[in-house]
Order: C-alpha cells, then structure tokens, then sequence
C-alpha cells in the first residue's frame, strides 16, 4: 500500500446533536459554521458559547475544529466580522482553524486573530498549484481544491507546492451544479444569495418548457417520470476508491452535509472511518469490505451516488443531468441521550424524530462497526405516560429497550429503523 501518512476523516457539524454524532462514530476533525459568515445559513449552526463548549469537548477527545467563514463578504459584513474573528481568538480554547474564500476576510482575520490557522475554502477557486503558492505566501496552510479537479490535477497540485502545504478534497455529499458552488441561480429566482449561505437549492427544482407566444402553456420535457431535473447533481461518493484518492496526495478527506441529521453523519462518518482504517491496516481487508461500506453508506437518505470529477468530466451519466431524487433506505429514530440498565434491558431517553411503535424492530449503531438489534417494549411520554407509539417528532421519550446479542445501547447511540417511510 501507499506509505503516505492516514488521512484525516473532516466531518460536518450543523448543529450540536451532529457534532456528538461526529465525535462518537469516528471523525478526526468537525467544520462546524457560526450565526454568521457560514455557507450555510439555513442549518442550525453554533452560537459562540455553543460553539466555545464544542471546542472543548472536542479537543479532550482529540478530535480538531475548524470554523467556517466562508461567505463571500459586503461592506456591511466587515465590521462585524471582525469581532467575530475577535470573539473566536478570545475563547478559552480556539478552533484549529478558521476556513475562509474572500480575501477580504482573509486579511481581517489575520489582523484580528493573527494566530488563526486558515484554510483556504473551495469557493475560492482552487484549481492549479499557482493558486495554492500563492495561499502560502500569504501563510494559509491549507487549501481546498475545486471539485471540478480530476486526481490527475490534483496529484500535480501535490507534486507542485509545499511539503506542508495540505490538501482537503471532498469525498462525500451532494455536488453543485456551480463551479466551485458560486452559484447565482438562487440569488437571481429567489433574492437569497448562495455565496451567503441562504442558498434556496433551485437546482433541485422541478422544471417545464414554455415556448415564448404560448405564456402560460407548460410542456414537460419528461426526462424521467418524476419531471425534469436539469440541473441537478448526483451524490458524490469515493467510498471504494480511498486509496486513489490516498495516493493523490489528500491530507484531508472531507464529508459535505452540514444540513443534514445525525443519521446521515453517523452512516457516513463510521462508515469512512472503517473504511480508512481497514485500508490502512490491510488494503486486502479494504478490498474485501467495499460492498459492505456500499451497503452500509446507503443506509440514510441520499441520491444515486458518483465520483464527480476525479476521473474525468463525468458527462450525461455522472455529475449531471439525473432526473432521479433522494432515496431513503433507513429512518432516523433519535440519538440516545441516557442509558441506564435495567435487569436485561437498558432504559434509554432520546429526542424522538420519527414515529415508531412499542414491539417495531428497531437497529441501534455502533460506534466499532456493529448494529445491534432491538425493540422498544414500554414507551412513556415527557409526563410519564405509557404510550403505544411516539408519532410526534421533538417529543422527549423514555423507552426501555431489550436488544439481542451481548451488547447494550449507550448514550451517543444513533437508532433507526431499516426501510423508508416516504
């Protein structure tokens, strides 16, 4: 196998319930946005005391953080961003770095917290090795490449900057439709700029045809039964191609969602993290296990599933064009907030997301790997009723669960239930 150093597995956190998702099953670093100057506005995001807390829990675990401020800034954001960049240099621990595409911000931040390590965020373009020397000379150690760059480029960029000069690419997650996501699609529609981050997603939407002298007459252009979808993108996944993405020299490989839930970040952050580390263990184990990673990244919600750019323009039947929507093979239950054993069975309290009934069989996941099979047999309400089912999302549930085999749930536990419910 390569004998380049492991990869870091960077996961995204949109708010606390996935930060603690990313931290129990395997994450070596989270990217997480604040109220403001994050690329995703419309995710829950951390307040700075949120966040301040996250840090700390986060380093006693040895895991890093690296804060998003990523927008592309107005005159009237520069102020404020500078005592935001204040506010993080003041915290009793510091994020490990502070992601950032507008120069603009770049200088505010090393004038308001010129100890930042920075990194260079992907809508800023990056896509030759000029670009990233001319990062490090301005004393970013990291850059994000563009994910219209193939291995091929990338592996020039490795070969053409800086030994310390690190590489992040995407591994995993929805694509833009925009060149390095500098979209305009959102802002033109719907007055909401995705540079930003209150993207509106129009990419996503359903189109017709209208001929001009015909207002009002709406041909579908039928490229598939479920409408026309132009501009939408397939998933990214490199799930059975780590070591090409290994041997291009990626320092770091990043997972996108910020907007998603804590199932999403449990499937794909344990998933990855086995798969890092069999390979690096054996790449014969790697081999051996792909079909089960495929398997088992395919438990959330999520669409038909590529590799993007990294071999090449993908074409009609790659990145582009898939008229195909989310498809959903598990549903997510709740994150185990307590656990507490009681004789055979554990009595757990969790933040019920999806209805589910007492005698369902339910899977809970592991952090090691393993899904632990199980079923509710009481159920009580906030007010300590006992209940046949939990059909109301947000409802605080005490449940005692009995589980097969010798393993128990435990607090960070993510439970769900196999099959979709759309």
């Amino acid at each position: 196998m390569d004998k380049r150093k492991k990869p870091e597995l960077l996961v995204p956190a949109g708010g606390p319930d996935t930060f603690e998702a990313a931290l129990h099953y395997g994450a070596d670093a989270v990217y997480m946005g604040g109220e403001f100057f994050s690329l995703r506005a419309k995710a829950r995001n951390f307040s700075t005391d949120e966040m301040s807390r996250c840090i700390e829990k986060a380093h006693a675990a040895g895991v890093k953080v690296y804060v998003t401020a990523n927008i592309m800034a107005h005159n009237h954001d520069l102020e404020e961003a500078a005592e935001y960049f204040r506010e993080l240099r003041n915290m009793k621990e510091s994020p490990d770095a502070i992601l950032i595409a507008d120069p603009g911000m770049y200088d505010i931040c090393v004038r308001n917290f010129p100890e930042a390590v920075i990194h260079i965020s992907t809508q800023a373009n990056n896509t030759n090795h000029a670009t990233c020397n001319f990062w490090y000379r301005q004393g970013a150690r990291r850059i994000v490449v563009g994910r219209e760059l193939s291995l091929k480029e990338i592996r020039e960029i490795r070969e053409n900057i800086p030994g310390d000069m690190e590489i992040e690419a995407f591994v995993h997650g929805a694509m833009c439709i925009s060149y390095s996501g500098r979209c305009l699609l959102s802002a033109y529609m719907t007055g909401r700029d995705s540079n930003r981050g209150a993207c509106t997603h129009p990419c996503r939407w359903k189109y017709y045809v209208m001929e001009e002298s015909r207002p009002g007459e709406y041909m579908p252009v039928e490229e598939t039964e479920k409408g026309t979808f132009v501009f939408s993108s397939r998933d990214l996944c490199m799930i059975d191609h780590l070591p090409d993405m290994i041997n291009a020299g990626i320092d770091s490989l990043k997972i996108e969602g910020r907007m998603k839930n804590p199932l999403y970040v449990a499937s794909v952050t344990r998933t990855y993290r086995k798969a890092i580390d069999d390979y690096f263990e054996d790449p014969a184990l790697y081999e051996k296990n792909t079909e089960m990673y495929k398997e088992q990244i395919s438990m959330t919600t999520f669409r038909p599933y590529g590799t993007g750019f990294f071999y090449g323009n993908p074409g009609t039947d790659g990145q582009i064009y898939d008229g195909r929507t989310y498809e959903s093979n598990a549903v997510y239950l709740g994150s185990i907030e307590t656990a507490e054993p009681d004789g055979n069975d554990t009595i757990v309290t969790f933040l019920q997301k999806n209805k589910f009934s007492v005698g369902e069989q339910i899977e809970i996941m592991k952090p090691d790997g393993g899904n632990l099979q199980a079923k509710a047999v009481k159920m009580f309400d906030p007010e300590g009723r006992e209940i046949d089912s939990c059909p109301h999302a947000s409802m605080m549930i005490r449940a005692v669960i009995r589980s097969e085999g010798g393993a128990v749930p435990e607090p960070g536990d993510v439970m769900r239930m196999l099959g979709s419910r759309n």
